[in-house]
């Protein structure tokens, strides 16, 4: 009877190894991002700004989209234009997919860019883009919530200035949480494959 026993074993041992191979086939591969994975801080999680009509935006209100937040500001001479083309040529590459991704700029310069203003400008990127303002007070939360810097930069007059500001662009997966932290000069493409592994 002792002879069966390696057979046995054997037919045990390729049972277990067949099961385990078929669990593994159905697992998905770890995501891999180009950008900085930023997985479990929850940044944005309380950003809270106003559209072109007045009204109150939050990630809830993107649930079931990639969101990619942008800091910027519409009298930006240089970063803030190319990084909007960028994305306005990321949402092309992304051809159907792009319905499942919101682009949202938040503006750093509240005090002279309106909800108007704003919509102007992120639509003559692309027509689905988001442009969000607010009080000071709303965009110093915002910004806190993403760890963005950004500050009046000295001299200009009070209707002349620029800013100074992180340049970044935050990957939000579906349910709202950040995944991805891009640099500001990222290429379309790089941007439109970190979206798609979240798609």
């Amino acid at each position: 009877m002792s002879r069966h026993l390696p057979s046995r074993r054997s037919f045990i041992s390729l049972a277990v190894a067949g099961l385990l191979s078929l669990g593994l086939a159905g697992c998905k591969e770890p995501v891999k991002f180009q950008g900085s994975d930023i997985s479990g801080t929850h940044l944005g999680r309380d950003m809270a700004m106003v559209d072109s009509s007045g009204t109150l935006r939050t990630l809830a209100d993107y649930k079931g989209k990639v969101v990619v937040v942008f800091f910027g500001f519409t009298h930006c001479p240089d970063v803030c234009p190319t990084s909007m083309a960028e994305l306005a040529q990321t949402m092309s590459l992304l051809k159907g997919d792009a319905k499942k991704v919101q682009v949202v700029m938040i503006t750093v310069d509240p005090e002279r860019d309106t909800g108007a203003i704003m919509d102007t400008y992120v639509k003559a990127f692309n027509p689905s883009f988001v442009g969000l303002t607010g009080s000071p007070d709303q965009l110093h939360k915002t910004a806190q919530s993403f760890k963005a810097y950004y500050a009046k930069a000295s001299g200009g007059t009070a209707d002349s200035y620029s800013m100074n500001h992180s340049s970044s662009f935050y990957i939000l997966d579906q349910t709202g949480e950040a995944r991805v932290l891009l640099n500001g000069n990222a290429p379309a493409k790089v941007i439109a494959d970190d979206i798609r592994q979240l798609l």
